[in-house]
């Protein structure tokens, strides 16, 4: 029962501050950068001066022997599908929140600013292996059950392979959809994954770290263990030789996942728990709105 109370408060908090950034920070971007993917033919009316010629429609105005143009409206509804990495090394994390928490608050913001738009949302984890998928749906109740599951959702698998789940949503999901890939991305390249669902859909990468990757502190003989495969090795953290590898190692990782991005067309926004995950998302639309105009 206290187990029960801790993942509604839990869950009930994380609605409430999402749901508050949505409506004060994010208020018209979504809508403005998300819109729809095409249009529906809604009626023939008569040409007026200043309509555009390609619209108009010839077997009707053929019959009727005066100009008429077909008038269409911009298809508004989306599919969003949130795809979050579950693998060992998420539940890292060196301040308040760890990765896993981190990208759960993100994909909430998304969430709803997803169905305030009246759209759909969907969600895919994975670890080594598709570990959960819940198809797009409309509304509030679907939504908190998207946010308990990226919370407490037990994955069976420790490992990571987001070219599994990749290659899973292009064969499940046929209509494009705007696709967020959270993920700390600590796995050997799938170039061909990211090419094939970038092409189909609109996908979003979403890098998470934690600063303590990023360096290694001088604490003398430490044993690291890789919390994916649990392979240990002995290091020593007080060579500052050994820490500046490790710094190159990692720099050198981060830049080639960009340079990937980049190659294969790829938006990314890069998250990281000791820093507001705000300005990245309100950077994010602005471009997206310039790009757009």
């Amino acid at each position: 029962m206290q187990e029960a109370k801790r993942i509604l408060s839990k869950i009930q908090h994380l609605e409430l501050k999402t749901r508050g950034l949505v409506e004060t920070a994010f208020a018209g971007q979504y809508r403005s950068v998300f819109k729809g993917r095409g249009m529906n033919f809604e009626e023939v009316r008569e040409y007026q001066p200043g309509d555009e010629v390609r619209t108009i429609d010839w077997n009707v105005t053929a019959r009727l022997g005066h100009p008429y143009v077909k008038k269409f409206t911009e298809e508004r509804e989306l599919t969003v599908m949130l795809i979050v990495d579950v693998s060992a090394s998420g539940a890292f994390g060196s301040v308040e929140l760890s990765k896993r928490e981190l990208a759960a608050e993100v994909a909430s913001v998304l969430a709803f600013s997803a169905i305030r738009n009246n759209d759909k949302v969907g969600l895919m984890l994975f670890s080594d292996h598709v570990e959960l998928y819940i198809p797009p749906k409309k509304g509030r109740i679907h939504t908190l059950r998207l946010i308990r599951e990226i919370l407490f959702f037990e994955p069976k698998g420790r490992g990571t392979a987001p070219a599994e789940a990749l290659r899973y949503l292009n064969r499940v999901l046929t209509r494009k959809s705007v696709v967020f890939l959270l993920s700390d991305f600590q796995t050997a390249p799938f170039d061909r994954e990211l090419g094939a669902t970038a092409r189909r859909h609109d996908l979003i990468a979403m890098p998470v770290r934690d600063p303590r990757e990023g360096a290694l502190p001088d604490a003398g003989i430490v044993i690291f263990e890789d919390a994916e495969s649990g392979e240990q090795i002995e290091v020593n953290t007080s060579d500052a030789s050994v820490r500046a590898a490790y710094v190159n190692l990692v720099d050198r990782r981060r830049e080639e996942w960009r340079k990937t991005f980049r190659r294969k067309r790829i938006d990314a926004i890069a998250l990281a728990t000791d820093e507001d995950y705000l300005p990245s998302l309100r950077t994010f639309f602005r471009t997206r709105e310039r790009r757009r105009r």
